[in-house]
C-alpha cells in the first residue's frame, strides 16, 4: 500500500485560494472516537436513574449536612407551643427564622410581615392561630382552602419552629392601623403567654404521718429483781 503524499493541493480554487488534501492528524481522529465512546456510558450512567448520582439528590445531601450541623447544638426540635416560646427570645437563633422568612415568606406577607397577598402577621388578628404553637402548625402543613403551602415537606422541623418564633416575636411590631387590614374572618386572640411547664403543673404529693413500725412484736419488761422475804417471827416460849 502506498503512502499518500502529503500537501496534495485539491484542484478546486477558492477566491484565489487552493487546500491541501491532507488526513486529520492520528491523535485528532483518537481523541474523536474516544470522546463519542465514553459519552455513551457516562450518558447511561448519569441519565439511568441511579440514586444519589443525580445533581439534585447532590444538593439535597449537602442542604441536610448543612442543617444538620446548624442545629447539631439545639437537635431537633418538636413543634410544640413551649418551644416556639422558648425560642422567641433568643437572639441567636432568632436571626435563622428570620433568614427563613425572608427567603420563603416575604413574597406573600412582605419585609415586615405587614401583609401583601397574604395577611398582616404583626397585629392581634387570625384565623388558623389561637396559641403559639398553632404558627408552626401552619407553617407545617399549610391553611386548608386558603393560598397558605404546606411547608413541612421542603422545610427542616427546627426551620419550622424558628420561622414560627420569628412571626410570633413581630407582633405588635407596626403601629396599629398600619399594614393589611384583618380578614373579616379573623378574630382577636390573647397575647402570647409562657405555656405552663409539666413539672409546674404535678402536685407534689403530701407527706404522710410516720406509721408505727408493727413487724416488730412489742416488749414487755417484767420484773426480774428477786423480792426479799419477810423476816421470820418465832412464837413466843
Amino acid at each position: 500500500m502506498s503512502e499518500i503524499e502529503k500537501d496534495q493541493l485539491r484542484t478546486h480554487v477558492y477566491d484565489g485560494i487552493q487546500e491541501y488534501d491532507n488526513p486529520m492528524p492520528g491523535w485528532w481522529v483518537m481523541l474523536f472516537w474516544g470522546c463519542i465512546f465514553f459519552a455513551i456510558p457516562y450518558w447511561l450512567y448519569y441519565e439511568s436513574g441511579v440514586p444519589g448520582r443525580s445533581i439534585y439528590d447532590n444538593y439535597n445531601e449537602a442542604v441536610a449536612d448543612n442543617l444538620r450541623l446548624q442545629f447539631e447544638e439545639i437537635g431537633e426540635l418538636s413543634l410544640d407551643s413551649a418551644t416556639v416560646y422558648k425560642f422567641k427570645d433568643d437572639p441567636k437563633w432568632i436571626k435563622v427564622g428570620a433568614s427563613v422568612y425572608e427567603m420563603h415568606c416575604v413574597a406573600c406577607h412582605a419585609a415586615k410581615a405587614e401583609g401583601k397577598v397574604g395577611p398582616n402577621l404583626t397585629d392581634d388578628y387570625w384565623i388558623h392561630v389561637k396559641e403559639i404553637g398553632d404558627i408552626a402548625k401552619v407553617v407545617e402543613k399549610g391553611a386548608n382552602g386558603q393560598a397558605m403551602p404546606a411547608w413541612g415537606n421542603r422545610l427542616h422541623p427546627n426551620e419550622i419552629v424558628l420561622v414560627a418564633s420569628y412571626i410570633a416575636g413581630l407582633r405588635g411590631s407596626l403601629p396599629p392601623g398600619t399594614g393589611k387590614p384583618p380578614e373579616p374572618n379573623a378574630k382577636k386572640i390573647p397575647d402570647w403567654k409562657a405555656p405552663a411547664t409539666p413539672e409546674a403543673n404535678e402536685e407534689k404529693p403530701k407527706a404522710e404521718p410516720p406509721k408505727a413500725d408493727d413487724s416488730k412484736p412489742k416488749e414487755t419488761k417484767t420484773d426480774d429483781t428477786p423480792k426479799e422475804k419477810p423476816p421470820e417471827t418465832k412464837p413466843a416460849s
